[in-house]
């Protein structure tokens, strides 16, 4: 009986297959197998000869609450879950070793896990590999090239992080977020979004700057969902998430968060969310460390308007904005939305009332407003959920 241990709903009703090869990351298939339920999906392990001389197989059972698969019986499990109409929706091989992947790529099937793999390529079920290696085994040429062979057939691959002399197995979240993507139905493929997100930052010296509480979660959220549904995505924000398939530019002042916009819409893009607490003044800084014995006046000038630079540049482009406000009532923060959605031609405006929370939170209370008026409340990932399902429906 599957253990019921959810606490997201992006992979409900999906039967995940787990193949499990003889790499020492493979005693991270436990949290993996867990992470995977916790976002609704059902988990069934199948492993190599050489995987069970690392982990054990009651691990893995008690891990996804199934039987696990350690050899092909006249159940023909292969078949069962990876064959025509099987129960499996994907096969995620992590770790998968460079034994496994160059069999794999010339179809031999002479463990379970390339059973399975043989049979998913024959009946057209999804496959995403995940590389856990020596570097030097994975900088191989026949590698290499196997790896390839196999991008060509419709292998996805999640790419491991070199280091230490190691091709480390990519993290829990990160396989996660690619088989979202994988399953998710993909109704933003060959959209582009670009997205904006978190504080910007203003030199005073070289040390200090002027900036918000923004914490950047939002604009974070709305990339990593805007990528579940198959859009591409760039983010432009003052940090880096690291995460696979996600286009990133790190910015620091507003000058170069507009910069950075303004010349990657150039490039072609389907939509604009300026979800950044962009610095509304600059300062021009000073070149050394101002001294701290003394009272210092600044002198502070309006900063770029993004918005605004970019509705001037591209008039056809479809833009949501966001809107703060302290201290205001809702129908002052929906009306103030509706003046900015109006004067910029805005496709919708996300607004809220960071005097009760918000910024710098993991939650937050929102009014989604575009024909009409919506309230959300909660995390923000539930938000941008909710925003991504309003643009599924403009674009």
């Amino acid at each position: 009986m599957t253990r019921v241990i959810q606490s997201s709903k992006s992979l409900e009703g999906k039967t995940i297959v787990l193949g499990v090869t003889g790499s020492i990351a493979a005693v991270r298939c436990v949290e993996l197998a867990r992470e995977l339920m916790r976002h609704g999906a059902g988990v069934h392990a199948v492993m190599s000869r050489e995987a069970q001389k690392i982990i054990h197989p009651e691990a893995m059972r008690y891990a996804t609450g199934n039987p696990v698969i350690t050899e092909i019986t006249g159940g023909v499990e292969h078949v069962e879950f990876c064959g025509v109409d099987g129960k499996a929706h994907l096969l995620l091989i992590a770790p998968c070793t460079a034994n496994t992947l160059g069999k794999m790529a010339h179809g031999i099937d002479d463990t379970p896990v390339t059973t399975f793999a043989t049979t998913a390529f024959g009946s057209g079920v999804p496959i995403i590999i995940v590389p856990a290696m020596h570097e030097s085994m994975y900088n191989h040429p026949v590698v290499i090239e196997n790896i390839g062979k196999l991008i060509e057939l419709g292998v996805e691959f999640v790419n491991p992080a070199v280091e230490e002399g190691a091709a480390k197995i990519a993290g829990k979240e990160e396989i996660v977020l690619r088989v979202e993507r994988a399953l998710g139905g993909k109704k933003l493929a060959g959209k582009r979004i670009l997205i904006t997100g978190g504080a910007t930052a203003e030199a005073i010296d070289p040390i200090r700057l002027l900036t918000s509480r923004a914490s950047g979660r939002t604009g974070v959220e709305l990339a990593l969902e805007a990528f579940r549904r198959g859009a591409d995505v760039t983010l432009v924000h003052r940090g880096c998430t690291g995460m696979q398939g996600i286009y990133e530019f790190s910015v620091e002042s507003a000058k170069d968060m507009t910069g950075a916009v303004l010349g990657e819409l150039s490039k072609g893009y389907d939509l604009l969310i300026s979800a950044a607490a962009i610095s509304d003044f600059t300062i021009q800084p000073a070149g050394t460390k101002i001294k701290s014995d003394k009272e210092v006046t600044l002198t502070l000038v309006p900063a770029p308007k993004l918005i605004k630079e970019v509705r001037l540049r591209y008039p056809e482009l479809r833009i949501i904005g966001f809107k703060a406000e302290t201290g205001v009532t809702k129908d002052e923060l929906i009306e103030r939305a509706r003046e900015s959605m109006e004067r910029y031609n805005l496709a919708m405006v996300v607004a809220n009332d960071i005097s009760s929370g918000g910024m710098g939170t993991e939650e937050n209370d929102v009014y989604i407003i575009d024909g009409g008026v919506r309230h959300v409340g909660g995390t923000k990932r539930l938000i941008a959920e909710e925003i991504m399902n309003k643009v599924e429906a403009m674009l």
